[in-house]
């Protein structure tokens, strides 16, 4: 063949196949990938809701609305605790909750929650994303289909609501309190009544006398819920959740379905929203904290160190009688205490005398 004719050929071949790719983009730009997220959280939910938003906010924006997350709240699409099914079943390709309310179905999930007396929020990050938790996570997701992913954190929380002072450890016997995962099972040690009640029915359940005390969140919530009307006496520390995590969790087989692209904009869009959400509730606490007890005359009290004494007594007992009970939570239990020694014995020559010093 000739040069100028194999010149010739090879350029209608190039045109031939730039045109055939330029009839394909514009097919694929215009079919988005549309994705439906389901929380535990009512619809739009201060931080917590919000956060789910944020993912899908972020998602739409980095993609350039190529890739699309529907957000609906508790009861829109499945109920609150029906999330994980949903998820791991296919029936949405995402979730958004806390691993706690899934303790029925994998008893090692809770772990990546709240721990009492366990991690504050910058340790628990840490653990789960740079010390072999996150690891773990995926081993007890995986068998439901489910990728997990640190999707957001509160802080340190509040000790609670109560309609009566607590002076000592017999005073949390009969007591009916809304407290979920390990933290239950630690007040039920103390002779107390966990009980598990719906955010949205917290109020009247407490105005009523269905329960004596509450936890939920910290003062920006609790201010919004309403509780100083209903309860007495705030109480602090919130030793059944030092730093509790929220979670994403994503359908495996709509995760593995995405483009390497796709999947970056994922990974990176709920690691913002986990900085951000702790970020929200560090700024907010404090002044709805000062209002309540301003304001509303709120008793702010903290537990005897007897009682706290006690009942971290109460807690390590829990979370070897849940590892006895379950492989996977012995296994997940002793990474986490492995690197609680290493992490508490840098935090004394860290944070425990920065926090001594009187800096202000």
């Amino acid at each position: 063949m000739k040069r100028r004719e194999f010149i010739k050929k090879a350029g209608a071949g190039a045109i031939a196949a730039g045109a055939a790719m330029g009839a394909a983009v514009p097919a694929i730009a215009a079919k988005p990938v549309i994705w439906k997220m389901v929380t535990t959280w009512p619809p739009h939910f201060p931080m917590l809701g919000e956060g789910a938003d944020y993912i899908a906010q972020l998602v739409n924006e980095m993609s350039g609305g190529k890739f699309k997350i529907n957000v609906y709240g508790a009861g829109e699409l499945v109920p609150g605790l029906g999330v994980f099914d949903a998820v791991s079943q296919g029936t949405v390709e995402m979730g958004h909750g806390a691993a706690y309310y899934w303790a029925g179905k994998a008893p090692a999930a809770q772990f990546f929650a709240a721990v009492p007396f366990g991690f504050n929020a910058q340790s628990q990050n840490a653990w789960v994303a740079s010390g072999g938790g996150m690891a773990l996570w995926e081993e007890i997701y995986k068998p439901f289909n489910l990728k997990p992913y640190l999707g957001g954190n509160t802080g340190v929380q509040m000790g609670g609501w109560f309609n009566k002072e607590i002076n000592s450890i017999e005073d949390l016997k009969g007591l009916k309190m809304r407290i979920p995962g390990l933290g239950g099972k630690v007040l039920a040690k103390a002779g107390g009544n966990a009980i598990l009640v719906a955010g949205g029915e917290i109020y009247t359940n407490l105005d009523r006398g269905v329960i004596d005390a509450t936890e939920w969140v910290g003062p920006y919530h609790d201010l919004k819920m309403g509780f100083y009307k209903v309860a007495k006496y705030y109480y602090y520390p919130g030793w059944h959740e030092p730093g509790t995590t929220l979670e994403a969790m994503v359908n495996l087989n709509a995760y593995e379905a995405l483009s390497p692209e796709f999947k970056a904009i994922l990974d990176t869009a709920i690691e913002r929203t986990n900085s951000w959400m702790l970020a929200e509730f560090e700024a907010k606490n404090n002044d709805a904290l000062n209002e309540l007890i301003t304001k509303h005359n709120v008793q702010l009290k903290k537990f005897p160190d007897d009682v706290l004494k006690q009942l971290k007594t109460y807690a390590d007992e829990v979370l070897e009688e849940v590892a006895a009970g379950d492989p996977m939570s012995r296994k997940v239990l002793d990474s986490f205490k492995a690197f609680r020694a290493k992490i508490y014995e840098w935090n004394k020559i860290t944070e425990e005398p920065y926090h001594q010093f009187k800096y202000i």
